[in-house]
């Protein structure tokens, strides 16, 4: 279910659990500050599934399974294909028909059976005053993906650009959900959740069920239902 929060709703910085680990809505400044810090190789069981390319925020392809290496590796190629990503449905947001497409293939490529399965999604709205010290956002975000990395089940994050009203979408896509509940623990997102009451203006969470059918013949994005 969507939830909007306020900050001004806030009583307490347990409120701000809400937010799942690594998923808050960075801005161009995150590009600009890893601009010219990306590795000139990248051994080849890791994968850069970010916009963060240092050692700590790429992703061990040794600690994921035949199926959820495949998907990783389709899931580079993500992209939004309308400018309001911010405001617009999420499943209408992005190429998914070109991820999967790639998947497929992929998949046929290894003569690997693809079974019907299912991964854990997160979605992160915000609007951002401009009172907001991006830099300081940046650096919280950067950190909190570190710490989620360490599960090892961080299978694509991906974030925006603010609009002209600051408002932005960033997305994390996990291998299950029990992967992103440890990184709510480490000093970085804790950092970022104490930060949240006074950097947004609003935010909104959505918990979303990606489905791969068999074949990945088909596949569907619906809401998390515990």
């Amino acid at each position: 279910m969507l939830k909007v929060v306020s900050p001004k709703t806030v009583e307490s910085v347990s409120d701000l659990r809400q937010i799942p680990p690594q998923c808050g809505p960075p801005t161009v400044d995150h590009l600009l500050s890893t601009s010219g810090k990306t590795q000139t190789a990248v051994p080849e069981d890791l994968l850069v599934v970010s916009p963060y390319t240092s050692r700590p925020h790429l992703l061990d392809l040794t600690l994921l399974n035949h199926a959820q290496n495949l998907l990783a590796k389709a899931l580079t190629i993500l992209a939004p294909v309308t400018d309001a990503y911010a405001t617009s449905p999420y499943i209408s947001s992005f190429n998914w028909v070109a991820v999967f497409s790639l998947l497929a293939a992929s998949a046929k490529a290894e003569r690997y059976t693809w079974r019907k399965q299912f991964f854990y999604v997160i979605i992160f709205r915000s609007q951002v005053p401009p009172s907001t010290n991006r830099a300081d956002l940046a650096a919280l975000d950067m950190k909190a993906h570190a710490e989620a990395m360490q599960s090892g089940g961080l299978l694509k994050y991906w974030f925006g650009t603010p609009d002209a009203d600051g408002r932005n979408l960033a997305t994390c896509i996990w291998r299950q959900r029990e992967d992103a509940q440890p990184g709510s623990s480490g000093e970085g997102h804790k950092a970022a959740m104490r930060a949240t009451i006074n950097m947004y203006s609003e935010w909104q969470v959505e918990r979303l069920k990606l489905t791969v059918g068999d074949n990945v013949e088909d596949w569907n994005i619906t809401p998390w239902k515990n």
